[in-house]
């Protein structure tokens, strides 16, 4: 598996000391007091659906596989042996749903970038973000923005968490004014 392409569901990406590095740990073992399926060991805080950053990364990975199979996103949900989050299926329908507007928004503020020609990834977690910024306002801007920043520094390419942040930045500056904040450069 290469940096750029997100886990899938099954893949343990080899379990050798880069999947250390990129933030996930070795297959079969668990994380900071979770066992894998996602839910807190001790005290069951958390339900096994886990976070909405699990979930991003869990849309993120159906998205990808939609668009690089050709079918729609919905097809990828339902094709699930264990149904994902519910705010993953949100992300992943609502972006499949919704794909030609969120292009066209990409079209109008990637400067010299046709979806077309962009990597796979990054189409993918712009449309993820533009898609949060247009049509889910229970979420925060900067955490639309940084959640898919965070997501391109993690699976793509060097240069993917900087065109990420400036493109969604000048999507939300006009889907929501004066709340539009970039990510900061780490």
């Amino acid at each position: 598996m290469s940096p750029a392409t997100p886990p899938v569901d099954g893949d343990s990406g080899g379990g050798d000391d880069g999947e250390r590095r990129r933030g996930r740990p070795p297959a079969g073992r668990a994380h900071r007091g979770r066992a894998p399926s996602g839910e807190r060991r001790a005290s069951g805080q958390r339900a096994a659906g886990g976070s909405r950053r699990e979930a991003r990364e869990r849309a993120l990975g159906l998205l990808y596989e939609a668009e690089t199979k050709g079918v729609p996103a919905a097809q990828v949900v339902d094709a699930q042996p264990v149904p994902p989050d519910t705010f993953a299926v949100d992300l992943a329908t609502g972006v499949g749903t919704h794909k030609d507007e969120l292009d066209d928004l990409i079209r109008r503020f990637a400067r010299g970038w046709r979806p077309e020609r962009m990597p796979v990834l990054d189409l993918v977690l712009l449309r993820m973000g533009a898609f949060e910024l247009a049509h889910r306002p229970d979420v925060p801007t900067a955490a639309a923005i940084s959640e898919a920043v965070d997501l391109a520094r993690r699976f793509s390419t060097d240069d993917s968490g900087r065109f990420v942040n400036g493109v969604l930045a000048r999507i939300a500056e006009e889907l929501r004014p004066g709340d539009a904040r970039p990510a900061p450069d780490r």
